[in-house]
C-alpha cells in the first residue's frame, strides 16, 4: 500500500517516496517480497502516483499498479487490487503489507507464508512485542491464547493499553477469503473508512481459521512519520546492510 500522503513528514513527497538508505522507502518492501519469493507485486498508489510509479518502473512487470482514487482506508486500497488479483491466474495467497516499512526483510515473509500453508488459514498476522506499543494496533487473545481481534491504540480499553503484542501489518491472505471478506466491509462508524485490520475478524466469525505468528523483530517495526524516525530508520537499514556486506565479503 503506498497510496497516502504522510502529511506529518512535512514534505510534499509521498511519504513512501522519502529514501532510505539512499533509495525510496518502497524499494525496500519491493525487494522484500520478491527476495520471498513473490512472483508480482502489486503497488496501490493515489497521491503523487506518478513519482511512485516512476521509482518502480525498473522493476518491469514484476511490479502492477492499482490506482486508489480516493483515501477511503486500507481495506479499501486492498479492494482497489481486487481486478489485478482475481481470474484463472489469481495467486491462491497474497501478502498485504505497508510500503512505508522499510525494515522488512525476505525471511520473515517466508516465514509468515510458510505457518499459513502449513495450518490451511484463511488469514495468518505477523506480530511483534515491543516495549513501548503507543500508537500501535494491539493484539487481543483471548485465555487460551487465540486471537480474537487487533484494536487500534485510540479504541483500546486500560487493560488493552497494556499489551505490547502489536500489528505491524504484515498479513496473508487467501486471495478468495480475502475479496469475499471486502465485498461487505463496513466503514468505520467513526472515520467512514474501511480498515484491512477488521478482515481477520470477520474471516473468524465466518468460521474461517486466522493464525497468529510472532514473527517480526521489534526492530523492523519502527513507524516512519516524522523527518526525525526516518533518519532513524535509515542509519538502521545502512548499517544492517553494512554489517550483511561485511560478512559476504569474509566468505
Amino acid at each position: 500500500m503506498a497510496a497516502g500522503k504522510g502529511t506529518r513528514m512535512k514534505s510534499s513527497l509521498p511519504k513512501v517516496m522519502h529514501p532510505v538508505g539512499g533509495r525510496p522507502m518502497v524499494m525496500q518492501v519491493v525487494d522484500a517480497c520478491l527476495g520471498a519469493g513473490c512472483r508480482r507485486v502489486v503497488a496501490v498508489v493515489g497521491y503523487q502516483q506518478e513519482l511512485v510509479r516512476g521509482a518502480l518502473a525498473g522493476y518491469g512487470d514484476k511490479v502492477a499498479f492499482a490506482v486508489q482514487a480516493e483515501q477511503l482506508g486500507t481495506g479499501h486500497a486492498v479492494k482497489c487490487t481486487e481486478s489485478l488479483l482475481s481470474g484463472p491466474d489469481a495467486p491462491r495467497e497474497v501478502f498485504i503489507l505497508a510500503g512505508d516499512g522499510p525494515l522488512i526483510r525476505p525471511e520473515t515473509l517466508t516465514k509468515v507464508l510458510e505457518r499459513h500453508r502449513s495450518t490451511g488459514a484463511a488469514a495468518t498476522l505477523a506480530t511483534s512485542v515491543i516495549d513501548d506499543p503507543t500508537g500501535y494496533g494491539r493484539i487481543v487473545r483471548d485465555s487460551a491464547g487465540r486471537f480474537v481481534s487487533i484494536v487500534e491504540h485510540k479504541n483500546c480499553t486500560p487493560a488493552q493499553l497494556a499489551i505490547r503484542e502489536v500489528n505491524p501489518s504484515y498479513y496473508c491472505f487467501d486471495t478468495r477469503a480475502l475479496f469475499a471478506a471486502l465485498a461487505d466491509l463496513k466503514p468505520n462508524a467513526a472515520s467512514g473508512e474501511y480498515y484491512i485490520t477488521d478482515v481477520p475478524a470477520k474471516l473468524m466469525a465466518a468460521g474461517q481459521r486466522v493464525e497468529v505468528i510472532e514473527a517480526v523483530p521489534p526492530e523492523d517495526v519502527l513507524s516512519i512519520n516524522t523527518p526525525e524516525e526516518l533518519a532513524k530508520v535509515d542509519a538502521i537499514y545502512r548499517a544492517r546492510h553494512a554489517a550483511h556486506a561485511v560478512s559476504g565479503a569474509a566468505r
